[in-house]
């Protein structure tokens, strides 16, 4: 299927997975990323779509990736199914860059816009720009709607991860 891929599309839209529940139900955080992609949608009706999430204890349980859920909800709210890329069976952040190469250099010299997270956006760049340094890359991050204490929370769990990832480059 990847080899069908091959066409020129002036950039993609990466939507990077969170949970849903052992039903498939998108978690908040899974729905403000879909909204800040439809948002880029809307701005870039020509791009491409490519959703991340595979499954993980943590993340999906259930027996269809997580990225299926996000590109049902994103056709729910309009997005045509033919926008769509296959999804990345991925199981963490490291995973939505690195996996997402064969997607990626079938769709050549295409912009990449990574919607995730606004708690999330700094160690996305730092995993996509390692992973693709000649790739033009834009971050698109949502508004994460919870309290300030696990706001905080998220963003010191990013802090450390982020930290170790430089340490170990």
């Amino acid at each position: 299927m990847i080899n069908e891929l091959n066409r020129s599309v002036a950039g993609i839209i990466i939507v990077l997975g969170s949970p849903n529940d052992h039903r498939g139900n998108l978690s908040n955080i899974a729905l403000e990323r879909c909204s800040q992609a439809l948002a880029e949608h809307r701005k870039n009706p020509d791009y491409a779509m490519l959703t991340t999430g595979g499954w993980g204890a943590h993340f999906n349980t259930t027996d269809k990736a997580h990225g299926y859920y996000v590109q049902q909800e994103l056709v729910t709210r309009g997005i045509p199914e033919s926008a769509f890329l296959p999804w990345v069976e991925s199981s963490n952040s490291i995973e939505d860059a690195a996996l997402a190469r064969p997607v990626l250099e079938a769709c050549a010299g295409a912009e990449l816009i990574v919607v995730t997270s606004d708690f999330h956006a700094a160690r996305a760049e730092y995993l996509f720009r390692r992973e693709y340094p000649h790739r033009q890359i834009r971050m698109s991050a949502s508004s994460t709607r919870v309290t300030r204490d696990e706001l905080a929370s998220l963003m010191e769990h990013e802090r450390r991860a982020l930290e170790r990832l430089k340490n170990n480059a």
